[in-house]
């Protein structure tokens, strides 16, 4: 496949994403929920984990945003569900370093949607917004091990 081939077909990933968000929502059970904003380009989230015996068991989240933004955390909280916690730190950990345009080969989980992203790396400008649900759901994971 070439090159413009893939990046339209990435694109049309993180379309999808956005227009029909996976997990949009809040949970009804108690759950952690932490509150993000970036603030140079006004994207907010709301995210919900349901943490059980140090498994995410459900997320949700809530927000306004551009399409990266929005389309991350969809993709996350669908990558995210039903990971040990400790697996979802290591997911944000090589997503991060794939925002920096590091190698990611050879990791360890199907990142699968998720790789629509990398093309963030070529707008310095945008990388915040496509890390911004992945910070909030590092903290909604310490704010879980404090309880």
């Amino acid at each position: 496949m070439s090159f413009d081939n893939l990046d339209t077909l990435y694109r049309q990933v993180i379309m999808d994403h956005y227009k029909n968000p996976r997990n949009r929502g809040t949970l009804e059970q108690e759950s952690v929920t932490i509150d993000m904003n970036n603030p140079t380009c006004g994207d907010r989230i709301e995210l919900h984990l349901q943490i059980e015996d140090d498994i995410v068991t459900d997320a949700k989240f809530e927000g306004e945003g551009c399409s990266i933004s929005m389309s991350s955390a969809s993709m996350m909280t669908q990558a995210i569900k039903g990971k040990k916690k400790e697996d979802a730190l290591k997911m944000s950990t090589i997503f991060s370093k794939m925002m920096l345009g590091e190698d990611v080969e050879d990791v360890e989980f199907d990142l699968g949607d998720i790789e629509a992203l990398q093309g963030v790396t070529k707008f310095p400008a945008r990388i915040k917004c496509a890390t911004l649900a992945w910070k909030a759901m590092e903290k909604a994971v310490d704010a879980d091990e404090e309880q």
